[in-house]
């Protein structure tokens, strides 16, 4: 089977890394095995591409190549797979406007892209927004897909990322408004797992580590639930505890947006209670003015929550 043929814009992209990196457009063209005029041709062609004709790399002392402020952005995207640099993610890599790559977890979503969107938009700040799961958002990271990241605890292993924890929730019991525990325990300050015994129950998918939790609370306190249904995000929580006339036990999100008004709610009485936590991440190195003021704005409206 003959070798892949690269695509147009990553070879131009590949004599740009190799200048920036070999220091020199002879370097560059001695590591590569082409001629010198082949590799200024590669990094004209990039730049008309994705800069309008702006410089990447300029002269620095000594006749040292060294990186634009655009070359600055677009090496550093580098980094990322070579079947995830498209022309268009080059483009706004290499843009004179600022851009953040956003990846949140569906649930943070509802309650936090609102306030970041007003402060992007507010400094003129080109948001690029994705969603996913824990293990896909860390890989985002780590192959620098994404500049900053927002999710819940607990977190895959995570090499070449930097963490924040932004808000620490406890875990409370929450039941439909016509389920049987709302009957029994309607003026109850907080519950214990025991008084969940033998009520309906919606737990979390089973590869999800609150269903885990939860599991490993009922077979502690030898206590047997009914389970009607599973979820997967409080995005699908909420219809399911009404349909049912059932409980859960989930972590208490409200510092982050309310339940329900028709939800009960109550704080998991637990000998040694467990927390989650939203916590930002990004890549190592890699907290830039832009992703600081986001961060900053949101720890700003969850405290104000608090």
């Amino acid at each position: 089977m003959p070798p892949r043929k690269l695509q147009r814009h990553l070879v131009w992209l590949e004599s740009f890394t190799a200048a920036v990196e070999a220091g020199s457009i002879d370097a560059a063209a001695e590591h590569l095995g082409v001629a010198r005029s082949v590799v200024s041709e590669h990094i004209r062609a990039l730049e008309e591409a994705l800069a309008d004709g702006a410089a990447l790399l300029e002269r620095g002392p000594g006749r040292r190549l060294q990186l634009s402020a655009r070359g600055e952005r677009l090496y550093a995207g580098t980094q990322t797979p070579l079947h995830q640099l498209d022309v268009k993610r080059l483009m706004d890599l290499a843009r004179v406007e600022p851009t953040l790559r956003l990846g949140l977890n569906p649930t943070l979503s509802m309650s936090l892209l609102g306030g970041i969107a007003q402060d992007a938009a507010a400094t003129d700040l080109k948001l690029v927004v994705g969603f996913g799961g824990s293990h896909e958002l860390m890989r985002q990271v780590q192959t620098r897909q994404q500049d900053l990241v927002l999710d819940f605890t607990p977190l895959p292993p995570h090499e070449g990322v930097d963490t924040d924890s932004l808000l620490r929730m406890s875990f409370v019991v929450i039941a439909g408004p016509d389920s049987a525990l709302a009957r029994e325990h309607p003026s109850r300050r907080s519950l214990d797992v025991k008084d969940l015994q033998g009520q309906r129950f919606v737990d979390w998918l089973r590869d999800d580590p609150y269903g885990g939790a939860n599991s490993a609370r009922f077979a502690a306190h030898g206590v047997s639930v009914t389970e009607v249904g599973r979820v997967e995000s409080f995005l699908h929580l909420y219809e399911l505890l009404r349909a049912y006339k059932a409980c859960t036990i989930a972590p208490d999100v409200r510092p982050t947006q309310p339940f329900p008004p028709d939800l009960h709610v109550w704080p998991l009485r637990e000998q040694e209670p467990q927390v989650v936590e939203v916590v930002a991440l990004w890549p190592s190195g890699g907290l830039s003015p832009a992703v600081q003021a986001i961060l900053d704005g949101v720890r700003r409206r969850l405290n104000k929550r608090r």
